[in-house]
């Protein structure tokens, strides 16, 4: 096919991983945007917008390697042997070595420069230096030592990632037949009468505990991540503020340890407090911000009572191993409160991290910074607290959290960690048959070009936070590991493109940090998918996603999938939290809203009846296996649609609370922000009754509902 776009433009962009054409969802060729192209390519540094710069970016693109001793970084799997490219000065005499992780040095070789080029005047060779296959493990460094004259000169260096060849499972589910099951959750939206009106930790903790005896190995989480420090705090879990750093909304103020050294005054306000924050917890829909306004209050009444020797200790401890991101985003809260909720608009001398503004505003105000620390220390020390308990309680995982795909355009990491992200960019996907207009996720994406210059260490170091205390991982949107659809700020979300990162390196170093972890991952892989993609994943042992209703055989006749066709490697479920729990599913209540929301592009009779006719096409299929009976309701179908799961092969069985609870309402609809309440609905039943979990542990439906997919049923 011949594209229309200029020659120089489609080089340019292609050599900096931007596409200039794709295959839509219908199977079509497209070709980009040529003004898409070219702001996609400003995000990434790169000016694009004219002839003159397009020819310069090129010579720049060819000559940059050269003009570099080492590469900005490595990472490679164990086992493998590796040439490493060094350009220097033809005719130099050098030594090359690997500073280990775990201390030591190991000499390499490396061959003689054969490939010569000039570049700004000067006469290059390229050596290859030969990294060997025995390499352990780790965060490695290589050093290139030269001379010069009778002296050693300066020695360029390279972080070296060595990840695993393959991410095993646990031995309990290496057999082919090997199944564990979990419950999947919105903590939020999970409340106790002792929640102070959304869910927390300690709620966790109890669910973990419940579904243990009922013979589960893992509960699955919605991402923790932080949201504002203040009102109004964004709903979604899906568009934190950071990925590194928790929500403290998460905190069971009753566990923070110095509560049991408040006065009696001090803790009557305490439970005050707790009183006025627990008449949320009979609302229809979650008050977040209310909630907020009473926990803090409360928590920095705790955090004034002070700490013991033996606490302060810990605490420094946490401060002195989170480092300079855990001030960054302490920074970023306090000023937060008294600057305004976007950095942009802040004064300009407080709009750089790393400036003398900054470290001023830290002094004068380091006690409400300390504060900020605090409350993620507490919380760091309570997910500490419910993974012990629940692998105590006989969980073989336990809690498995979830990676959202990026963070808030305003947010705590778009400040601290600078050109990072991509400016004037946002991230979304393609149309696709659910969302036909695309989606716009407002998130900008990583620069992948910044990260390998940093050493991917903020991806890693978000990784290796989120993986702590965790028996797993699943990923959102995993495809974003290989490519995301870049969006030109105010462009239409079809006007975007993709831009594709080395998912080499994003991969390994996420195998290295939940191999350290001992976590299993889940890579969330539904929509649109290169083949080739999962193929990679599953072999490098992580778990792609199956949600029941859209497993079908597609390299055959297109009819459903049968279990046993089902993938070994997998989380398989029947909903998820783009989709209604079950009951409403079966109900065709997204049809409606959709109709409602005006998102249905076919009249409102042609869905319901094309949505009747694929669950329909399920449930027969349930009867001929003998799942479901003739005339069951629909909470029998539910139950019928779990059993299914049983026979699959996969490794992991999802359950999500919301089936366990019966509810019917839809937690988040895609393409939609204020139009519909998403990220609010709390747990409920059937009537639409919020659910306090007490009542959910008694319900006989729901721990039957449990057992059909339990081993110990």
């Amino acid at each position: 096919m011949t594209s229309a776009l200029p020659a120089r433009l489609v080089e340019l962009a292609q050599g900096h991983g931007v596409a200039t054409e794709f295959w839509d969802w219908q199977g079509n060729h497209r070709d980009v945007e040529e003004s898409t192209i070219r702001a996609v390519l400003e995000a990434l540094g790169v000016p694009a917008a004219d002839e003159e710069q397009v020819r310069a970016g090129l010579a720049d693109l060819r000559e940059a390697p050269w003009r570099r001793v080492l590469p900005p970084v490595r990472v490679i799997r164990a086992g493998r042997a590796h040439r490493l490219p060094v350009h220097l000065p033809t005719g130099s005499e050098f030594t090359a070595r690997v500073v280990l992780e775990g201390g030591g040095v190991l000499e390499v070789a490396h061959d003689r420069g054969t490939v010569e080029r000039e570049v700004d005047g000067m006469p290059l060779s390229q050596f290859e230096v030969r990294l060997p296959d025995s390499l352990p493990l780790g965060w490695h460094r290589v050093e290139v030592r030269t001379q010069s004259g009778a002296r050693e000169a300066d020695s360029p260096t390279m972080p070296l990632v060595v990840a695993p060849a393959r991410l095993e499972l646990p031995d309990f589910l290496q057999g082919d037949g090997d199944q564990a099951w979990g419950v999947m959750t919105q903590l939020y939206a999970m409340r106790s009468r002792r929640s102070w009106g959304t869910g927390d930790l300690a709620d966790l903790a109890d669910l973990g505990a419940w579904a243990a005896g009922l013979g589960a190995d893992f509960v699955l989480v919605n991402p923790l991540h932080a949201a504002e420090p203040s009102a109004p705090m964004e709903p979604s879990p899906y568009l934190p503020t950071t990925r590194r750093f928790v929500n403290p909304l998460y905190i069971r103020v009753e566990d923070v340890p110095e509560v049991a050294y408040l006065s009696a005054a001090e803790r009557q306000l305490v439970e005050w407090h707790a009183d006025d924050a627990q008449r949320f917890n009979d609302l229809d829909f979650l008050e977040r911000d209310a909630v907020w306004a009473a926990k803090e209050a409360a928590l920095r009444m705790v955090f004034r009572q002070g700490r013991s020797v033996r606490r302060e200790r810990s605490f420094h401890a946490f401060v002195e191993r989170e480092g300079q991101g855990l001030v960054d985003y302490a920074t970023w809260a306090v000023l937060f409160g008294v600057h305004g909720p976007d950095w942009r608009e802040w004064p300009e001398e407080l709009r750089d991290a790393r400036g003398a503004a900054v470290d001023s505003f830290r002094q004068e105000h380091s006690a409400e910074i300390e504060f900020q620390c605090w409350l993620q220390w507490i919380l760091a020390e309570q997910l500490a607290a419910v993974q012990r308990e629940v692998t105590e309680t006989g969980m073989r995982l336990g809690v498995v959290h979830d990676l959202a795909v990026g963070v808030h355009p305003h947010g705590a990491d778009t400040w601290a960690l600078g050109d990072a992200l991509a400016r004037g960019v946002t991230v979304g996907a393609p149309a696709d048959q659910y969302n036909q207009l695309g989606q716009d996720w407002s998130q900008p994406p990583w620069r992948p070009d910044r990260l390998a210059e940093l050493g991917y260490a903020p991806y890693r170091d978000m990784i290796r936070a989120v993986l702590r205390d965790a028996g797993g991982l699943r990923v959102d949107h995993v495809i974003g590991l290989f490519r995301l659809w870049w969006i030109p700020e105010g462009q239409e979300p079809r006007l975007g493109t993709y831009v594709r990162y080395d998912h080499e390196a994003m991969v390994g170093i996420l195998m290295l940090e939940a191999h350290r972890a001992g976590a299993v991952v889940v890579g969330e892989d539904l929509g649109t998918v290169e083949p080739w993609v999962r193929d990679y994943l599953a072999d490098s042992g992580i778990l792609g996603t199956s949600i029941l209703w859209f497993e079908r055989d597609y390299d055959g006749d297109g009819g459903l999938l049968p279990p046993e066709s089902y993938r070994k490697l997998c989380l398989a479920t029947v909903t998820t939290h783009d989709l209604p729990p079950t009951a409403g599913y079966l109900q065709g209540v997204h049809i409606d809203l959709r109709h409602s929301l005006g998102l249905l592009d076919r009249s409102l009779e042609e869905e319901r009846a094309a949505d009747r006719t694929a669950r329909e096409e399920v449930l027969a299929d349930l009867r001929r296996r003998g799942l479901l009976r003739p005339g069951a309701g629909t909470a029998e179908q539910v139950e019928a649609l779990h059993r299914f799961l049983g026979f699959t092969r996969s490794a992991l069985i999802g359950v999500s609370v919301s089936d366990l609870a019966q509810d019917t309402r839809i937690i988040n609809q895609p393409g939609t922000d204020e139009e519909y309440p998403n990220w609010r609905v709390p747990l409920a039943g059937t009537e639409g009754r919020p659910v306090l979990l007490e009542e959910l542990f008694a319900w006989r439906s729901a721990r039957r509902l449990a057992r059909t997919v339990s081993r110990e049923a």
